[in-house]
């Protein structure tokens, strides 16, 4: 019999039940106890909708994030954050925003680090090492949702982070190796076992996801002696690797000392039969064969095809998953009643991937039959899909034909555009602005909801929407920026707003998918040839323009990000898509021009999440997300000065890609790390404007004057004075004008500051 699992579900909930009671919490509306009570209940839901599953992860639910999670488990927070005390909790979240709840203490500390979560759009707090790092069991967390879900008859396999991978995604602030930590920490883990098999616990599911990158020796090594000293120790161990091809680890994963071992079988395809003939015969064979990042229905008559044979060779050693955690993808399809109805059918959230899921076991277990309309019924979508001209656009597919090498190309190098651009804008020295958005107050949400439900017509929409515009120019002439923008009041997402407005995109209602603690996002779904039909932002940059006389940049988001940021197709090359929407953008773009509008900020936020996993294949994709920015970039004047926007990456190993992207000025995160990502212009002399961000809004902590100064001071010393810019490190749509606004002040009193020391 071939037996089921999943590896994660969604914890944010079907309305984002989690979020609205983490900011309440955070805001000292929802106590401690009343905000666990909530996640216990989203538990028991969850475990319910995955009722059927042979197996259950338990420990996927987290407060704010699972490598945060791992960090308490191992008794590893930051001493900073454990020498203000407090209980478990307050801890917890000084660490994940820099501050406790609003019920406790408001002392603040330095928020964790940031980052991607391999090539997703998810963000995990990074865990933090010095070379005396030691770490002490905490499994209350674990051991108690055990416990809770055995209680509601849940087919229990608990969910932790493999010890590798843990060490492998932390950073040692003293510049120590990590994985010289690990024989300090496999004791630790071998407890954590232990407690989990004392627990009842027969399976215990151990990520190991960095398998699918390019290994050095050394930690290959490691991965043999870590689960030979874990052999045997605590409940039989699943290891767990996705997003991506095994490759060269293809035969460590296989001789590791493990009962079972899961990898991505829509990547790994071909090692699928390899490994099914040599794996012991006691070990189970995982496959994830409902892809856990995209939101297309499945193949079920080719998988059965595949799997048909294995179940034959494998009985019950064959388990069957998603590929990864469905944290990826939104609940529920069957809370989407505005979704057109042809492209729904084509459609697969979390509940109907396990649907899928079930449909294959059954279909191997019991016979075809057994689901013969259910598999009838996906082939029929399957067809529609692939036949529909809504997909598949003539003119779409013709303008990409005429796509010229030259329209990349800016007509002069940098250092001869920046004179006439500095001519015309006439900026100070350090000149100040911000990445975009302003705080979406609860009243910009109001209008934008009313006029959905059509309680606000086109002109009155118009006029409110104005209205927030004037306010945001009036407080930034207040404050002293250089260069303004309008706010983005009449935008609900970055990306979510541009394909709403394109050729080719569908819209969720409650799409919503975790980005961090309690930031949701909600991907369109990219699923046709892409094309614009209308100018897009034209008339509110031009309003905006007219209310001053400093520069406004025109806020547009770039086709990488558009990307990467959608549910994409999965019938093309995703570097086809991502011409096409270079091509949207760059039609934008010489709008905005020949309206006036002389800054343009195309901001390519995720940039670098988009890069494989493997480094021999980032040349690839760096060469055609580079291509495609500068497809929609470089149409423009000598005096349009273009500025692009990253965050949240690590760009040192990619620095020449984004110098080829030849953007005027770029904007990238740099104030959690403490500058630390502008070591790269040690080796590397960037040759254009930079701004590194100065301001975390990611934390409601106000940064100081002298912080900013101290900030922008490291990075003069690593770029010329003449070609910074300050700014914060991200949009400040999360923030409330009580944070924005003396965070700005003092980041305009810092500029003022550092120019009379340049005089």
């Amino acid at each position: 019999m071939a037996i089921t699992h999943n590896l994660g579900f969604p914890r944010i909930g079907a309305r984002r039940e989690l979020k609205f009671a983490l900011e309440d919490h955070w805001r000292g509306g929802l106590s401690a106890d009343e905000l666990l009570t909530l996640a216990g209940g989203l538990r028991k839901d969850h475990w319910q909708l995955q009722a059927g599953l042979d197996w259950q992860p338990v420990g996927d639910f987290s407060l704010y994030d699972q490598i945060l999670d791992m960090s308490v488990t191992l008794g590893n927070l930051p001493p900073r954050v454990r020498e203000l005390g407090g209980d478990e909790l307050t801890a917890y979240f000084r660490t994940a925003r820099g501050r406790a709840p609003a019920d406790s203490s408001e002392r603040v500390v330095a928020a964790g680090e940031l980052t991607k979560w391999f090539d997703t759009n998810y963000h995990y707090i990074v865990p933090e090492f010095s070379a005396d790092t030691t770490f002490t069991l905490n499994p209350a967390r674990l051991l108690a949702q055990i416990e809770e879900a055995q209680k509601q008859d849940v087919p229990v396999k608990p969910v932790i982070i493999g010890p590798l991978t843990y060490l492998w995604l932390g950073k040692a602030k003293d510049g120590s190796d990590p994985l010289a930590l690990l024989d300090n920490l496999l004791p630790v883990y071998a407890d954590l076992l232990q407690a989990i098999g004392q627990a009842g616990v027969e399976w215990v599911q151990v990520d190991e996801p960095i398998l699918v990158t390019e290994l050095p020796e050394a930690w290959q090594r490691a991965f043999h002696l870590a689960y030979k000293a874990l052999a045997g120790v605590g409940p039989k161990k699943l290891l767990t690797t996705y997003f991506g091809r095994l490759a060269d680890n293809l035969e460590l994963a296989r001789t590791l000392s493990v009962d079972g071992l899961h990898l991505d079988a829509l990547a790994n395809l071909d090692h699928v039969e390899r490994l099914a003939n040599q794996l012991p015969d006691e070990r189970v064979l995982s496959l994830g064969v409902i892809n856990g990042r995209n939101i297309w229905k499945s193949d079920l008559n080719a998988l059965l095809n595949q799997l048909e044979p294995l179940q034959q060779k494998l009985g019950d050693r064959l388990w069957l998953a998603p590929t990864c955690s469905l944290l990826h993808v939104p609940v529920d399809l069957d809370s989407e009643q505005r979704i057109d109805p042809e492209i729904r059918q084509w459609l697969a959230f979390a509940r109907q991937k396990l649907d899928e899921l079930t449909t294959l076991a059954t279909a191997l277990n019991q016979g075809r039959d057994a689901v013969q309309e259910v598999l009838a019924a996906n082939a029929e979508a399957l067809r529609s899909r692939r036949e529909s001209d809504r997909v598949n656009r003539a003119a779409v597919k013709a303008r990409l034909q005429s796509v010229d090498g030259r329209w990349g190309q800016r007509q002069s190098v940098f250092s001869e555009r920046i004179r006439l651009q500095q001519d015309r804008l006439s900026l100070p020295p350090y000149p100040t602005t911000t990445i975009g958005s302003f705080p979406q107050t609860g009243d910009i949400r109001q209008i934008r909801r009313r006029y959905r439900q059509d309680e606000l017509d086109e002109r009155r929409y118009q006029a409110c929407i104005q209205h927030e515009i004037a306010r945001c120019i009036r407080e930034q002439e207040a404050l002293g920026l250089d260069v303004l923008v309008h706010g983005e009041a009449e935008r609900n997402d970055m990306v979510e707003y541009f394909g709403e407005q394109l050729d080719g995109y569908a819209f969720s209602q409650f799409g919503w998918v975790q980005s961090y603690g309690s930031r949701c996002v909600k991907p369109p779904i990219l699923y046709g040839d892409i094309q614009r039909p209308n100018a897009m932002t034209v008339d509110w940059i031009r309003y905006a323009q007219a209310l001053t006389d400093k520069p406004v940049k025109g806020m547009l988001t770039g086709p990488v990000t558009m990307l990467n940021w959608s549910f994409v197709r999965d019938d093309q090359p995703r570097s086809v898509t991502c011409i096409q929407l270079a091509l949207a953008i760059r039609d934008e773009v010489l709008d905005l021009e020949r309206a006036g509008v002389n800054i343009i900020q195309i901001d390519e936020a995720a940039l670098r999440e988009g890069l494989p996993l493997k480094r021999s294949q980032w040349q690839d994709y760096l060469d055609w997300a580079v291509d495609a920015f500068r497809l929609a970039a470089n149409g423009v004047a000598d005096t349009t000065q273009i500025h692009t926007h990253m965050c949240y990456s690590e760009f040192n190993d990619i620095i020449e890609a984004i110098t080829r992207m030849d953007a005027d000025v770029i904007t990238i995160e740099t104030s959690r790390s403490d500058m630390e990502l502008l070591a790269a212009f040690d080796r590397f002399q960037y040759p254009n404007d930079i701004g590194p961000g100065v301001y975390d809004i990611h934390s409601p902590n106000i940064p100081s004057h002298d912080e900013i100064v101290g900030l922008m001071t490291k990075a003069a010393q690593r770029i010329p004075a003449e070609r910074l810019w300050i700014n914060p490190d991200c949009g400040l749509k999360t923030r409330g004008w009580q944070e924005v606004v003396p965070a700005l002040e003092n980041m305009v009193a810092a500029a003022r500051t550092l120019r009379e020391a340049a005089v």
